[in-house]
């Protein structure tokens, strides 16, 4: 049986109505594609083999066999769920092992868990401006790139309006004129935690965070530097390390934040590690864990055994900077415009939304998945598709996704 509805709620229901109409008219309404079966260096969809070229599924691991086969015995020796918060009865051994295993690999002391890297990044600024350190007359102050992502803005946001007495400056992406003029300008302020954030790469554009310098302006300002690797490790450096081993800087960042969710398995959890004292601290101030179910054992030990196989052999990471130079270099040969970089993020740009969407069913016509981006998600005019290429594609793959690109460039118009 369903309830009435009221006047009032008839008026709101309404009004979403108007929104999604507007948004199917615009061509900005987000279409959800469903694939069937796993995922891979190609899917099914539709009935139809196509190549895969919009998950995050960096180094192919989402289902590789060890993978599998560590979540299977997981699932069979620690259960489905553990049924609580970490420090009520949701912790196991391997729930610290990983935790361990994250901090090791990434060069800090310690990790803390979380059910993702959204959750985590919310997590951290709230619980690190929460006025809980026993200071009563102060003021703490974030400096973040525009570009950050989604989750470090709405947690600086949340922080911001649980405690009025933290201030933001947000520079123009990867300006450290800007960002070293506000320091400077600060000194004064006395404020009780400087903090930079930025992330490590930036999603939308795959370009990277200026880390080195960073890590110089951060000592010599004596301020906390905040790194979101989630698009990062398993994907940059000789060994998967991240941004700070691509640029010289490992074991350097005060902070890092990532995921699970991506290259080290593709499912979900993300995690914060950094020095003991402040992860010991998370667990006692972060809102998010303290009530948040624990991470379910099947993707602990999946998590587990993903690190382990970078840990033991480069070569999919090795692979993966292949493929990326390979499209990247063949796209631009094309005539697309690309946004320049290393990372397997490769924006394809088409500046408008409707011209992204139609762009992106006709490829699933030709038997390619990738997805365009537009505007609130990217600026105004700057539309794009987003490729994303893994260690999972094979050469013939990536030919045939570039052969479809041509295609559908030439029949839209994006390539004359």
């Amino acid at each position: 049986m369903v309830a009435s509805t009221s006047a009032h709620l008839q008026r709101l229901y309404a009004d979403l109505d108007k929104e999604l109409e507007k948004a199917h008219s615009e061509k900005t309404y987000k279409y959800e594609v469903p694939i069937e079966g796993e995922q891979g260096g190609t899917v099914t969809v539709g009935g139809k083999n196509a190549v895969m070229l919009a998950s995050n599924n960096y180094l192919g691991l989402a289902n590789h066999p060890r993978v599998r086969e560590a979540a299977r015995k997981g699932l069979e020796k620690y259960g489905y769920g553990l049924a609580s918060v970490r420090f009520i009865c949701g912790t196991q051994p391997i729930h610290r092992e990983l935790e361990e295993q994250i901090a090791t690999f990434l060069g800090c002391d310690d990790a803390i868990l979380h059910s993702s890297c959204f959750a985590a990044n919310e997590a951290f600024f709230t619980a690190m401006v929460s006025g809980d350190l026993g200071h009563t007359d102060y003021r703490d102050i974030i400096y973040s790139d525009q570009l950050n992502h989604a989750s470090i803005i709405d947690g600086i946001r949340l922080s911001r309006i649980a405690v009025k007495t933290t201030d933001l400056r947000a520079y123009v992406h990867n300006d450290l004129k800007q960002l070293t003029t506000w320091l400077e300008e600060d000194k004064a302020a006395n404020h009780r935690i400087r903090m930079i954030a930025t992330d490590g790469v930036f999603s939308m554009e795959g370009d990277i965070g200026p880390l080195p310098q960073l890590v110089d302006l951060a000592q010599k300002h004596q301020a906390l530097l905040f790194v979101d690797e989630s698009h990062s490790t398993g994907v940059l450096g000789k060994t998967g390390r991240g941004t700070p081993e691509h640029l010289g800087v490992h074991g350097k960042i005060d902070v890092i934040s990532g995921t699970l969710g991506k290259a080290l398995g593709g499912a979900c959890g993300g995690f914060i590690t950094g020095k003991k004292v402040l992860v010991d601290y998370l667990r006692q101030k972060s809102r998010p864990y303290t009530f948040s179910n624990s991470v379910p054992p099947v993707i602990v030990t999946a998590a587990i055994e993903a690190i382990k196989i970078l840990e033991e052999d480069s070569s999919l990471v090795e692979k993966l900077h292949e493929n990326t130079a390979y499209f990247r270099r063949e796209i631009a040969n094309l005539g697309f415009t690309i946004i320049p970089g290393v990372h397997p993020i490769v924006p394809v740009m088409v500046k408008e939304a409707a011209i992204a969407q139609d762009m992106s069913k006709e490829l699933l016509e030709l038997g390619v998945y990738v997805k365009g981006l537009w505007y609130p998600v990217v600026p105004k005019g700057e539309a794009r598709l987003r490729v994303q290429i893994s260690a999972a594609h094979s050469r013939e793959d990536l030919d045939r996704a570039l052969d479809a690109f041509k295609k559908a460039g030439l029949k839209l118009g994006v390539l004359q």
